[in-house]
């Protein structure tokens, strides 16, 4: 069971202009597609070539032998949240059950949106910042590299990419500029939402 790559569940030019058509042109026909043909290599022969990628990803973590495996399968399971995490006419006020478990964890929205855009902002080098749920509590967490929350037994419910091919045809160096048009016009809420009921 090889892995595919996804298709983006909008348009290319469909979250103009905070994402360009050509920056998830880059982003998903490139990168994605580039993670997704490393991994398919190096699955070939092995005892987790039919398993799927979830299972791939924690069954590589920590093993030093399958650390390339591990960075490609994960990047993969990583942009596939992260395309599902924006959405058109985005961002702004969480609705529905995640609204009040902000609330509840970070004191108010305002206080949420702070730790997620501090989270990226100083994520040095490339990396993730999320938001998961841990034992329950909604906590906002960053990853270097290909690393994922999936591996350290965490629920991933909204990401953010902050290596440099995701923002810098568009922003350049301005990583918090790109941060805060994420949390203001492209976070899924629903999609957040859909992840606290799995």
């Amino acid at each position: 069971m090889a892995l595919s790559l996804p298709d983006l569940p909008y348009a290319k030019d469909a979250l103009e202009p905070y994402v360009s058509a050509k920056t998830l042109e880059f982003h998903h026909d490139k990168h994605h597609n580039a993670y997704v043909q490393n991994a398919n290599k190096m699955l070939e022969g092995t005892d987790l070539a039919n398993a799927d990628l979830e299972t791939i990803v924690k069954k590589t973590y920590g093993d030093q032998s399958k650390t390339g495996l591990f960075n490609n399968a994960a990047q993969v399971w990583n942009h596939t949240f992260l395309w599902n995490s924006m959405k058109p006419n985005g961002g702004g006020m969480p609705t529905g059950e995640i609204a009040g478990m902000i609330e509840r964890d970070f004191g108010n929205y305002q206080k949420f949106v702070e730790e997620f855009k501090n989270a990226g902002a100083t994520q040095f080098g490339s990396g993730w910042a999320w938001l998961v749920l841990k034992d329950g509590k909604l906590q906002v967490t960053k990853t270097p590299n290909a690393d994922t929350p999936i591996a350290h037994g965490e629920k991933p419910l909204l990401t953010v990419d902050v290596w440099e091919h995701a923002y810098y045809l568009d922003y350049q160096n301005r990583r918090p500029d790109y941060l805060t048009t994420f949390v203001e016009k492209l976070i899924n809420w629903d999609f957040v939402n859909q992840n606290l009921k799995k």
